[in-house]
């Protein structure tokens, strides 16, 4: 059965059998007061305000037993998968490694570093922690998705020009058709959201296709009608 979602820059035709919904990074650090994100100087409401659309778009996923996999950026406890020109950059008053409110800041492991409650990962469901921004690096995710014969990857999460739009990039080059949800993916910054959104799209979709979740939400009500 295919599914035709009305998406940019044209309808995205959706293989439920062949599909899995991709959470990137919605994890407390980068979330929540006093996280990482915070630190930084950044709003961090921006990104809480995703939280009831993604958290609608795993319900739909789960509704219709489609494979889910959540990413967290993690680095183990002696950072020897952090490179220096990564930890080091800028002026940040605190450091990956460094003990922050939740714990250490993107250390597997830690309080800061796990999924949002609201958005917790059920039993079943894949959970890959990436030391890079994007999600295959390091990961085995590519080998995990071939044995489940998935060749769609429906795109959620933070920060839409960073971590979402590399790993849809990194996916696009594996042979992946990539859909990002446009109001289940946050930046800091709105007009990063909106130029990665277009460059994502742009030349007759490089990257992937875009849809906000009601589109999608649609297209799986039409199939049912239609039997």
């Amino acid at each position: 059965m295919t599914l035709f979602v009305s998406a940019r820059p044209y309808d995205f035709e959706l293989d439920p059998s062949q599909a899995a919904l991709v959470v990137i990074d919605m994890q407390r650090d980068f979330i929540e007061p006093g996280g990482f994100g915070d630190t930084l100087g950044n709003d961090v409401s921006r990104l809480t305000k995703i939280i009831p659309t993604t958290a609608a778009l795993i319900a739909l996923f789960r509704k219709h037993g489609m494979p889910i996999v959540h990413t967290r950026e993690a680095h183990r406890p002696d950072l020897s998968d952090c490179p220096p020109a990564k930890r080091l950059r800028g002026k940040p008053g605190l450091r990956i490694g460094d003990e922050g409110a939740m714990g250490r800041i993107l250390i597997a492991g830690e309080p800061g570093n796990q999924i949002v409650s609201e958005l917790a990962p059920a039993a079943g469901e894949v959970v890959i922690d990436k030391p890079g921004k994007g999600m295959f690096w390091a990961t085995g995710l590519h080998e995990m998705l071939g044995d489940r014969d998935v060749t769609q990857l429906v795109f959620a999460g933070v920060t839409t020009e960073v971590c979402v739009q590399t790993s849809m990039r990194e996916a696009n080059d594996r042979g992946y058709e990539c859909l990002l949800i446009e109001d289940a993916t946050e930046s800091y910054f709105p007009e990063f959201k909106a130029a990665a959104i277009e460059m994502i799209v742009a030349q007759g979709g490089i990257v992937g296709w875009a849809t906000p979740l009601a589109k999608l939400e649609e297209a799986f009500e039409q199939a049912t009608i239609d039997g």
